[in-house]
């Protein structure tokens, strides 16, 4: 396979159309189109079916493109590093993560990332849907309790606890034993399955809730907000409402007896791990792990 062929094929493809990769590149439309097409003779396959307006990969381009384009990404990033002689985090950066990670905490963090990698261009793309990144072009993607996937390495970054919180003004129930349940009025996020008890300890003692739905919401921000501002009790991220306890803004009765949540960073498992990678990576773990323990 010619390399060079399949570098302007990948580009074309990661463009979308022979024009925009023309113009992105500064190479010439038709020059694109021949060593596309003499590819295709190569391998006896079709890869772009090649309309009057639009462009569409064949299921055998787009198969090519899903496996080399990012082998190819990593040559040509390996290449700068030797030609330029160092080996630091620079070139572009595309970071999937979760809503609630990005509407807290991400903005700040990222902030400090780009002050301190000045040569890395950071690209965050917010979203809790399932992202492959490696059809879909991102070098980290961070998710909640992942599932294992053979094809993905990382590092967990933050490990979090349900806290049980409440308005101050809300008197905490008084159980007379362990093994009661007792009713409180609560925040919870929808769901079409009935609410279960919350099994909480507050260090001390073992405590069951039933909470009562006074309010039911889909985002957990939206859901501490509710609460800040006195709907009742819920079950929050200790990440989301560790500082509310510490200013006195929310009362803690205890947290989800249970494993934690885990966050990781995860990204492909091929050898060869981009500087920018490691260094995001390294950064997100430190700042997360920072700000929790500011929230203990």
């Amino acid at each position: 396979m010619d390399l060079s062929a399949l570098a302007d094929f990948n580009l074309v493809a990661a463009h979308g159309g022979f024009g925009r990769a023309a113009r992105a590149s500064g190479r010439a439309k038709a020059t694109l189109s021949r060593r596309v097409s003499e590819l295709e003779a190569s391998l006896g396959a079709r890869l772009i079916e090649r309309g009057e307006r639009s462009l569409r990969l064949t299921e055998a381009g787009a198969l090519l493109h899903a496996r080399t384009g990012p082998l190819l990404s990593e040559i040509a990033e390996a290449g700068a590093v030797v030609g330029g002689g160092l080996d630091r985090p620079r070139g572009r950066l595309r970071v999937s993560a979760p809503l609630l990670l990005s509407d807290t905490q991400l903005g700040r963090v990222a902030a400090d990332f780009a002050r301190a990698y000045p040569e890395v261009e950071l690209e965050i793309c917010a979203e809790d849907r399932f992202v492959d990144p490696i059809e879909e072009g991102f070098d980290v993607i961070i998710r909640v309790n992942p599932k294992p996937d053979e094809r993905l390495v990382g590092r967990c970054v933050l490990r979090d606890e349900l806290w049980l919180v409440a308005p101050p003004d809300l008197p905490r129930p008084d159980t007379s034993a362990a093994s009661d349940v007792t009713p409180v009025p609560a925040a919870v996020r929808w769901t079409p399955r009935p609410e279960e008890a919350w099994q909480v300890h507050d260090g001390r003692t073992r405590r069951a809730f039933a909470p009562v739905p006074v309010l039911r919401l889909s985002s957990l921000p939206t859901l501490r907000d509710a609460v800040v501002a006195g709907a009742g009790a819920a079950l929050l991220p200790r990440s989301l409402v560790g500082g509310d306890v510490a200013a006195g803004r929310l009362a803690c009765w205890g947290w989800l007896e249970g494993p934690p949540t885990e966050l990781w960073a995860l990204h492909t498992s091929r050898r060869l791990v981009s500087p920018k990678v490691t260094a995001f990576v390294a950064h997100v773990a430190t700042a997360l792990s920072t700000d929790l323990s500011a929230n203990r």
